[in-house]
């Protein structure tokens, strides 16, 4: 007769499992990695089509801008959420 499975780990019925703040860490390097990488073939795809010759290194420098800009955006958009969170629980 097969055991039922193990619910040591699993977060009791109702209640949702926290992200640990390494996996935060790794989701939100990743994002910015894979949202480098994507500006930068993005770039490197639509930039001739507007008549635009940029340099490798260029391309880094400007993905790299965007990529800064990206964070901050998205680090502010992430506090004042959280800001409307903590006054509506208030």
């Amino acid at each position: 007769m097969p055991s039922a499975p193990d619910r040591t780990n699993a977060p009791a019925a109702g209640t949702a499992r926290k992200q640990s703040r390494t996996m935060s860490l790794v989701e939100a390097v990743t994002n910015v990695v894979v949202g480098f990488l994507l500006a930068l073939l993005t770039q490197i795809a639509i930039f001739p089509m507007f008549g635009l010759v940029v340099s490798v290194a260029d391309n880094l420098v400007i993905g790299g801008i965007f990529t800064a800009v990206s964070i901050l955006r998205s680090f502010a958009l992430r506090r004042v959420f959280e800001a409307v969170r903590a006054r509506h629980h208030a």
